[in-house]
């Protein structure tokens, strides 16, 4: 109940929730006749969901976390124990589909083969539970054991954590499969975006790790007019950028990351 509860209240605060409850504040304040404060509450929600709306600030907010890690090709990471890949490239299959779902964040399921196949660990840790409310079959720690066996990868190099449902536990239980497997030094592969919560949660975990960061969205965009008109995507992706934030800093509260 705790995991449900907290993307509940999650979405009070990202900015369309907090938006769609500032204008229905707004509304309710205007029936009761307080006219100058509903106003101003419908004005506030309105401006509040239509900046995060914008392409411009969504690059810019989504660049700053994704910034801090170079993109860099498979061939320069260290040699280490293990790769640690996270759940999120994919969605297990529904019960009548043959093949799991590849969604944006796969580049990261793609990049743990290069990086297989370019010698540097001779185990990957897949990391991911079931999300039962997206109706998958599949854990998500199944759909990338199937999709990089796929990719070349034996499935006896393979070890699953199919357990976990967010990154604290993500770390948590990799490491525990760590410690059973005498691994020391570990390659974190996840999404660039996702990486700083992800990092600081593994080593507080205790797991010596080394961030090797994909899936990396913002490219240089020309100045153009249309980066200011507001979008229903830049909305999605400025949620998600302070989802990773906020996530951070209550980690960082709880004692669960570094």
């Amino acid at each position: 109940m705790p995991l449900y509860l907290d993307k509940v209240l999650a979405q009070l605060v990202y900015p369309l929730g907090l938006s769609v409850a500032l204008i229905f504040l707004g509304l309710g304040l205007l029936v009761l006749g307080k006219r100058r404060v509903g106003a101003s509450l419908i004005g506030v929600g309105v401006f509040w969901v239509t900046l995060w709306s914008l392409p411009v600030v969504s690059d810019r907010i989504r660049a700053s976390l994704e910034q801090r890690y170079d993109n860099l090709p498979a061939e320069l990471a260290p040699e280490v124990d293990a790769i640690v890949l996270l759940g999120g490239g994919e969605r297990g299959r529904p019960k009548d589909w043959p093949y799991p779902d590849l969604d944006r964040a796969a580049d990261r399921i793609w990049h743990t083969a290069r990086l297989f196949h370019a010698g540097k660990a001779e185990k990957i840790i897949v990391s991911g539970g079931s999300m039962d409310w997206k109706g998958a079959k599949q854990t998500s720690a199944e759909a990338m054991r199937a999709l990089l066996t796929d990719l070349g990868v034996p499935e006896s190099a393979i070890l699953m954590e199919a357990e976990s449902r967010n990154t604290r536990e993500n770390a948590v239980n990799s490491a525990a499969i760590a410690n059973h497997n005498d691994i020391e030094l570990v390659l974190l592969v996840t999404s660039a975006l996702h990486m700083r919560r992800s990092v600081a949660t593994f080593r507080a975990a205790g797991l010596e790790t080394v961030p090797v960061a994909a899936d990396f969205e913002v490219m240089p965009e020309p100045g153009h007019a249309l980066r200011w008109l507001p979008d229903a995507e830049a909305l999605h992706n400025s949620t998600r950028a302070l989802k990773e934030y906020l996530g951070y800093w209550v980690y960082r509260w709880r004692g669960w990351a570094e």
